[in-house]
């Protein structure tokens, strides 16, 4: 590095070097500023999405509370549709489908609930709205398509829902007179110490029939 005798001399040089090098000294503050209003902009923004549609879902509890089912369905909508990548709209959705279920219009909510399987990432949700599926497949007689979703689904992955599963295929070979085959399922579901209170119930009154068949004498 050159050692300048004067002042001058270091004044000249720096003047030189401005010369030089102003237009990518500049250009480099304004980037680096441009870039971070950038991120406090995002962030803002972020933070005022979250902070609306959480509100937007705050109303359709409480529409939910006050069986108002078509406010329910309106901003359950709008969530999906101004928040699609907000996990609040995968949370509208089930509430839109409950709405649906409330006013008796299972198919509707059946239709939402295939597409959202299609469109879902998260394993939990993915099997809450299977197994909210095959109970509106249930209701509206559909046995042999809630017993193909319940195939379709991989054992490995049902970690804390396998009772449910299990359970909700007694119900469905009840329903279609597979006694037996109901049995077993009932038998699987409380095997895994997490079965609902009626799955011990429902197998108890499949065997009511076969103790009348057979009396104790």
């Amino acid at each position: 590095m050159a050692i300048y005798d004067t002042e001058e001399e270091q004044l000249e040089q720096l003047k030189k070097w401005w010369e030089a090098n102003s237009t990518s000294v500049v250009a480099g503050i304004v980037g680096a500023v441009v870039l971070v209003a950038g991120i406090n902009f995002w962030q803002k923004y972020q933070h005022d999405a979250r902070s609306q549609v959480s509100q937007m879902f705050q109303e359709v509890l409480d529409s939910e509370a006050k069986n108002n089912f078509d406010s329910v369905e309106k901003i359950s909508e709008k969530i999906v549709a101004e928040h699609s990548s907000s996990t609040y709209a995968e949370f509208a959705l089930l509430q839109e489908v409950k709405a649906k279920v409330e006013r008796g219009d299972l198919e509707a909510a059946k239709v939402i609930l295939v597409k959202e399987l299609n469109n879902i990432d998260s394993p939990v949700l993915k099997h809450v709205c299977r197994l909210r599926l095959i109970q509106l497949l249930l209701a509206t007689k559909d046995y042999e398509p809630a017993l193909k979703l319940i195939a379709e689904v991989d054992p490995a992955t049902t970690e804390g829902f396998s009772a449910n599963y299990d359970e909700l295929q007694g119900d469905v070979y009840v329903a279609l007179d597979r006694l037996d085959e109901a049995r077993t399922a009932y038998q699987s579901a409380l095997r895994t110490g997490q079965a609902t209170p009626l799955a011990q119930f429902k197998l108890d009154d499949l065997a009511m029939p076969a103790l009348n068949e057979n009396p104790v004498k």
